[in-house]
């Protein structure tokens, strides 16, 4: 059995294995992983307050008009802005805004100047991506390009470009960016990447390596949600509101902050808000300064790793209490949590749901499992106990769900029957040992059946004799009527059983019953890792002799039972006689009949 249970065991960890492994490798659930990822790696970290914002909100749109119809001569002006007195202003500035095509011959060169003059200009360019994906000579699936729009010509020749496209994975959501993007054979980076190279050129920074996934990717660690980054409104800086001071030594973002704009973007610590394409580029920036990108961590490895770690804990789940179980599941899960936090903190991410799903689904089966199987064997005991108690009994115990046992006892008044077999040690002299068990168990299924039937409890068999008690261990009405019912049952009862072992053995017995009521200790009498539920006492001792005196056929009770039940028995007077072990007689009756009707 206990192979069994072991083979059985380890089939199970190897299947939590197996599901830990698959679930990870093909990250099935991933928009529920997704969903915890967010809500732990993208916790606020706080904003670098030198990256600034300058919005194309909604007062700029309503002071200058529709985007598209401004000069650039705008974009000029507002540089201007950005530099106090004495010439210092930004490190560098980035805009993300694609102008493509020129405008106005006037405008159009006045901001090429302006970007030449300044030197540290990155503006934005993008891919045009086919809308059918392909497998490339990696066998990964990815978008083709199409094509790569670019300023135009004479901003193109004084800045630097970089491409603004960002990746959505397959909730929508931005988590992750293309550092560098391959067209015929030349290699481009993203806005943010140039624009942070400037940066950490100018301050003597050195610059830092990200590392990417195998399809060329990053995971972003957002330190701000939307609205975090300090922004400021487009008019106002032309409208000579803000101090230059403000940007001095800082990186400036000039971008689309109005949602008409639909330049905005949902992220992982947006919540129902949407980002704009400026904001997200901020975070990044902020990610290149403090290192804190991150790619995901070999599938395989962590697969492996994750599922070997769930296969032992549901073989602990198996072995150890629910309390311990449920320490060692809460404990494993806030260790898992807290590792893959700093895992990501250095730059690997791990899937984040299915260890903690497959264990709390190993947890609950193991619960589930345990409690099972403690109901069956309880069902085991409750059905072994009623072979000693009457099942009513039994089931009113289980009921109230108390099966503590221990030593002691209490004064109780109670009726105690016992009975013996009458000429059974005489035949089975004769008879051979099995048909000595098969006649004694014929008869105790008969006293048995007796006393549960009038629900007695049955306390012990000691040799051929049986011993019953009634109102113990719990409260019976008209008890000791009920134990007088009992012995005139295994009476009847054992004139139709003589006259079968008659025919069948050549041989017959009979019984003889005592019954006694009155004070007696009852409980559990022993040492704590044996012990009997018993009832003990004069009263017993008196039953017992009783049973002694009676003749085959005859149901002895005494004087305090007559008193008792008087008016629902018949009887005939046996008198005073004299008991072993008692100093006075008692008075003895032989019961003839019961009046079942009044019970």
């Amino acid at each position: 059995m206990e192979m069994k249970r072991w083979i059985r065991d380890v089939l199970e960890a190897v299947v939590v294995f197996a599901l830990i492994f698959l679930l990870t490798v093909t990250n099935l659930l991933s928009s529920l992983d997704y969903m915890l990822k967010d809500s732990l790696y993208q916790s606020p970290r706080g904003i670098d307050s030198k990256i600034k914002i300058i919005g194309i909100d909604n007062r700029t749109l309503e002071a200058l008009g529709p985007i598209q119809t401004w000069s650039r001569q705008t974009y000029a002006d507002l540089m201007s802005k950005l530099y106090d007195a004495e010439g210092k202003g930004p490190e560098v500035i980035g805009f993300d805004i694609l102008f493509s095509g020129e405008l106005d011959e006037a405008g159009d060169a006045v901001f090429a100047k302006a970007c030449r003059e300044n030197g540290n200009v990155v503006v934005a360019s993008q891919f045009v991506y086919k809308e059918k994906s392909e497998i490339n000579e990696q066998g990964i699936r990815e978008y083709p390009i199409e094509s790569y729009l670019l300023p135009y010509q004479a901003l193109a020749d004084v800045t630097k470009q970089g491409f603004t496209n960002v990746s959505q994975d397959s909730d929508g959501i931005v988590r992750r960016i293309k550092m560098q993007e391959e067209m015929s054979g030349e290699i481009y980076s993203m806005f943010s990447r140039i624009i942070y190279d400037i940066y950490a050129q100018e301050t003597g920074q050195e610059q830092q390596t990200v590392s990417i996934d195998k399809y060329g990717k990053a995971l972003i660690n957002y330190s701000g949600k939307p609205g975090d980054y300090e922004c400021l409104s487009m008019v106002d800086v032309l409208e000579g509101r803000i101090d230059p001071a403000a940007f001095r030594g800082s990186i400036v973002l000039v971008g689309a902050y109005a949602t008409g704009m639909q330049d905005n973007f949902r992220v992982p610590n947006g919540g129902n808000e949407q980002m704009y394409g400026v904001e997200i580029h901020a975070n990044i920036l902020q990610a290149l300064c403090n290192q804190r990108f991150s790619v995901n961590a070999d599938p395989y490895l962590t697969a492996f790793v994750t599922a070997l770690i769930g296969a032992l804990l549901h073989l602990l789940f198996k072995k150890k209490k629910i309390w311990l179980s449920t320490g060692m599941f809460i404990g494993v899960t806030a260790a898992y949590f807290g590792s893959c936090v700093w895992l990501n903190n250095r730059h690997y991410a791990v899937h984040l749901l299915y260890l903690p799903l497959v264990m709390l689904l190993s947890f609950l089966y193991c619960l589930a499992g345990g409690y099972i199987s403690e109901k069956l064997r309880q069902r085991k005991v409750i059905a072994a106990f009623k072979k000693y108690v009457a099942p009513e009994v039994v089931d009113e115990i289980a009921k109230k769900g108390d099966f503590k046992i221990q030593l002691g006892g209490e004064n109780r008044d109670i009726a105690v029957l016992f009975v013996d077999i009458r000429g059974f040690t005489t035949m089975s002299e004769v008879l051979s040992p099995e048909e000595v068990v098969a006649i004694l168990n014929r008869y105790l299924n008969l006293t048995t059946n007796a006393i549960f039937k009038n629900k007695g409890t049955l306390d012990k068999f000691v040799g051929d004799a049986t011993m019953a008690v009634f109102n113990s261990p719990f409260d019976l009405e008209d008890y000791v009527f009920k134990a007088v019912c009992a012995a005139m049952d295994i009476v009847e009862g054992g004139a139709a059983l003589e006259k079968e072992l008659l025919e069948k053995f050549g041989r017959t017995v009979g019984f003889g019953v005592g019954v006694n009521c009155g004070e007696a200790v009852v409980g559990n009498v022993g040492c704590e890792f044996r012990m009997d539920y018993t009832a003990i006492g004069d009263t017993v001792n008196t039953a017992a002799r009783l049973e002694s005196n009676a003749k085959k056929g005859q149901v002895l009770i005494s004087g305090e039972v007559y008193e008792r039940i008087k008016d629902r028995i018949e009887v005939e007077e046996v008198g005073e006689i004299p008991l072993k072990g008692k100093s006075k007689g008692v008075f003895v009756y032989s019961v003839i009949s019961v009046k079942r009707g009044n019970v």
